[in-house]
């Protein structure tokens, strides 16, 4: 069922391959026949297992390759579904291997859980692990972590900050160009200043 390389393909927890379920890999073999982590075989590219959940086709485990982003992970669950709301995942963050993500429906806040994977995940510099961010010492891949925030809109936030010598409150978000109610709605408790 699984395919080297990242294929894209759904995994049923309950058939996952012997390699997967072996406490110990030096007796597994890879598809090919290689003992699994023995790095005899240059066609198999390391791979990510997203959870795929929400407003998608198909939700569910998938096996991605490594350095795919969220865009990847939804197109392997069958797209967005028709009730999805686009805008409150970030397309273009890059996973990680064991990351759950919610797509939310139109009218749904994306869970915190969705924001910051894992539980010692989290985001970079001037978020605590799986807490809120801090606006006024987070950095552009910080705030690109959140949803409805990409790079650009995070570096709006940053010139905003800067211009205004911080954050007071977490209402002065709505200051900032390109932030509207809904976009406020879905940061507001995942920011602090």
């Amino acid at each position: 069922m699984l395919g080297a390389g990242g294929s894209g393909e759904t995994v049923d927890p309950g058939e996952l391959p012997d390699e997967l379920r072996s406490t110990s890999t030096s007796t597994s073999t890879s598809q090919g026949g290689t003992p699994a982590g023995d790095g005899g075989s240059s066609s198999s590219a390391p791979v990510l297992f997203v959870h795929v959940l929400g407003a998608v086709g198909r939700p569910g485990l998938y096996e991605i390759a490594s350095g795919s982003r969220v865009m990847d992970a939804i197109a392997a669950a069958g797209g967005f579904a028709a009730t999805a709301d686009p805008g409150g995942v970030n397309l273009a963050r890059e996973l990680s291997d064991g990351e759950q993500l919610v797509v939310p429906a139109v009218g749904e806040v994306p869970p915190p859980s969705a924001v910051a994977p894992g539980a010692s995940g989290g985001a970079a510099g001037g978020a605590a692990s799986g807490g809120p961010i801090d606006l006024n010492r987070a950095t552009v891949a910080d705030l690109d972590t959140l949803p409805r925030i990409g790079p650009a809109l995070a570096q709006r936030i940053i010139d905003w900050r800067d211009a205004n010598g911080g954050f007071s409150s977490v209402d002065e978000l709505r200051e900032v160009s390109g932030i509207g109610d809904k976009t406020f709605e879905s940061l507001q408790d995942l920011v602090t200043v």
